[in-house]
């Protein structure tokens, strides 16, 4: 059934950078309110969250993956996302999906770039968050460092709501500011000893103690007017003056502990329950009308229409599709029938399913504000609203993240190749962020992702999930040709053996278009010199050998061709005779007409920390790069610049040996230049060869 008390409900994402202990913090939420009997660990493959073969082979989160719990009479939804830049998508389009967000912080001072991602998501969607110092019983782990990146780096105003007791090995406890108590943890059960406040101990309360009641007296003026006649706030005012500032997105409280050791998990999940908003207490969700394209407002509430948007596809060979949805408004039960607003389509829901990590629990209903589940769909997909039929509403689909790498890919037989495409549009409804087409001018099947790590797993899921097996390679670059000079020649065919000959000639004049110019084709034929009949011959003549290109058998674009005289026969001219004609003209001419090599040219944005700006520049301008400009985000510095694509192809591995991961970057068409003579004379030869190769093994 749906959750006993829509009040008393939170959805919630743990999000932060890879590697800072997301999915063993959910881990010991769930086991430290009984929703799982062990406490599961990720590095083991004992994970609830962590289940996919990809994950387990790798110890890292790819996918979103969703639980439910129950603490102190308030039902919590969570989801756990992946940190790692090559699959922040599916973190993103988990954050449209949920009400709040749990921040998980490294307490070594090693924040990355997705950490900014992350935070720059949640303040677009204006998500109140709380964060969480995990790990801190390891090495070189600091709590104060922690609370410097979220106020320096991430432009966060952290406010402790516990710290930690001990440090690295010797960390056993945290002191709650809220209760004014020590919580000593002597094994991994979540279940702490509570102890006064003594000594030191009770000395760094007080003090922190006295700025989370300053700090939260501030986001109130009434508040603070009170706090500067009597020096103190109630408990009461306190709790609920934090409450506001955390919803309205003013505070950002910090609490200290470990997922592993299972410490301090306790107060963060009070910290869910009594901080974060329920479904109601957020702003309407906003959409369009079908016909008029109005906007329209729907409240989170299960007294509303209902409505709802698919976030996430998972597709089984086997079990068939599973849509994963945010019900936005109202209340839907099992066997309804609903509309597909997007595409106008209407579905059967059968049984309603509860996400429990890997399994599903049915239940009979879902309320605004729950994540759950409905097989076997037929018409909906990532993206797609659904709604009563009767209270008609769209909502926007988010921005589709810009691939980053591409490879093409290879079937390795026959069999593969056959199944391959239908695999492969199925891993794309599953997975967004991936692309997928062939390119016309190679006829290779391109493949593009964020990150090379995003391209290798959906390479192990096509072997997995649909038994095809394919080679990765690099994409070839997509060179084209054209010319910089004007030249005129004659082409002329003629060949007589016996009967009825053939018989073309025309004179062409080439010259250059502005880039982007295309194609132009004039006739300028006065005079019945060639008939009109054949001009179109003349014409489809020059557009074949333009497609073959002249120079390394590449297109060539941006030229304007002109017919300007000729000569025929009236029996042996041909269609065929004027095609070949035109052919061995326009070869001719543009032998003289300066052809060169183009290719394409990127524009990169590169994200990095500022110590390693100089490194990135450098290797930037190694490769044929020149910087634009610079920008300064959060802590990071933006470098936007121009490269050839050629020069790029791997660029993802290199920026993160450069940065030590900090560095992530995104890529995009921006025009096609000339390639400098040395480096196209290169071109030119290795393309001649694999043609010639090519022709060979042909003949063989």
């Amino acid at each position: 059934m749906a959750v006993e008390n829509p009040d008393r409900l939170r959805t919630i994402a743990i999000v932060g950078q890879g590697g800072a202990g997301k999915s063993q913090l959910a881990e010991a939420m769930l086991y430290t309110a009984g929703a799982v009997k062990s406490l599961g660990r990720p590095d083991d493959g004992s994970s609830s969250l962590d289940f996919e073969p990809e994950e387990l082979s790798r110890h890292i989160t790819i996918s979103s993956a969703f639980h439910h719990l129950s603490w102190k009479k308030t039902d919590v939804i969570l989801a756990n996302t992946p940190g790692y830049a090559a699959f922040l998508p599916e973190t993103f389009a988990t954050l449209s999906a949920v009400d709040a967000a749990v921040v998980v912080i490294s307490p070594g001072g090693d924040l990355k770039v997705e950490a900014q991602k992350v935070f720059d998501e949640l303040r677009k969607l204006e998500l109140p968050r709380i964060a969480f110092v995990s790990r801190l019983d390891r090495e070189r782990s600091s709590f104060a460092a922690a609370l410097a990146d979220l106020e320096k780096a991430l432009g966060a105003k952290p406010l402790a709501l516990t710290l930690p007791i001990g440090e690295e090995a010797g960390f056993n406890g945290v002191i709650d500011l809220l209760a004014m108590k020590a919580l000593i943890y002597a094994d991994a059960s979540g279940k702490p000893r509570e102890e006064e406040l003594a000594g030191e101990l009770k000395s760094r309360a007080e003090e922190a103690r006295m700025r989370l009641m300053e700090a939260v007296a501030e986001t109130d003026d009434a508040l603070l007017e009170k706090y500067l006649e009597q020096g103190a706030l109630t408990d009461d005012e306190l709790r609920a003056a934090l409450r506001n500032a955390v919803i309205s997105g003013q505070l950002t409280p910090v609490l200290a502990g470990s997922g592993a050791k299972n410490i301090g998990v306790g107060p963060l999940l009070d910290a869910v329950a009594t901080l974060l908003p329920a479904p109601k207490e957020r702003p309407p969700h906003r959409g369009t009308g079908p016909s008029n394209g109005a906007v329209i407002e729907r409240p989170h509430d299960p007294a509303a229409p209902f409505s709802a948007q698919v976030f996430k596809t998972i597709i089984d060979p086997f079990a068939g599709k599973l849509s994963i949805m945010r019900v936005v408004s109202g209340r839907v039960a099992t066997d309804a029938h609903v509309l597909n607003s997007t595409r106008g389509a209407k579905e059967h829901f059968g049984h309603i399913l509860r996400l429990e990590g890997r399994k599903q629990t049915p239940i009979n209903a879902a309320d605004a504000g729950e994540i759950v589940a409905v097989a076997k769909l037929k018409e909906t997909t990532t993206g797609d609203t659904l709604c009563d039929e009767k209270a008609v509403v769209i909502y926007p689909v988010w921005e589709k993240p810009a691939p980053v790498i591409s490879f093409a890919i290879r079937p390795k037989t026959r069999a593969d190749e056959e199944k391959s495409s239908i695999a492969l549009q199925r891993l794309v409804e599953e997975d967004p962020a991936l692309e997928t087409h062939r390119d016309p001018q190679t006829h290779d099947i391109i493949m593009s992702g964020t990150g090379q790590m995003h391209i290798e797993v959906t390479v192990e899921k096509l072997k997995r999930k649909f038994n095809v097996e394919v080679e990765l390679q690099a994409p070839k670059v997509p060179y084209l040709e054209t010319i910089k000079g004007r030249a005129e020649a004659q082409g002329k065919y003629k060949r007589q053996s016996g009967g009825r000959g053939q018989y073309g000639d025309c004179w062409l004049r080439v010259e250059p278009l502005p880039r982007g110019g295309g194609f132009e084709f004039v006739d300028e034929i006065v005079g019945g010199a060639i008939p009109r009949q054949f001009i179109p011959s003349v014409e489809k003549g020059v557009r074949n050998t333009l497609a073959e290109g002249f120079i390394a058998g590449y297109p060539m674009v941006d030229v304007k061709v002109t017919v300007y005289d000729g000569s025929f026969h009236e029996v042996d001219s041909s269609d065929m005779a004027f095609q070949i004609a035109a052919s061995m003209g326009l070869k001719n001419a543009l032998e003289k007409a300066k052809p060169i090599l183009l290719e394409p040219i990127m524009a990169i944005d590169v994200t990095c920390p500022d110590e390693c700006m100089g490194d990135v520049i450098g290797d930037l301008n190694s490769r044929r790069g020149r910087v634009l400009g610079m920008d300064s985000k959060g802590g990071a510095q933006v470098i936007k610049a121009l490269a050839p694509m050629a020069e790029i192809l791997k660029y993802a591995p290199d920026l993160r040996s450069l940065t030590s991961g900090r560095g992530a970057f995104e890529v995009r068409f921006h025009h096609y230049d000339e390639v400098p003579a040395p480096i196209a004379e290169k071109i030119i030869k290795e393309t001649r060869e694999a043609q010639a190769n090519a022709k060979s093994h042909a003949h063989a």
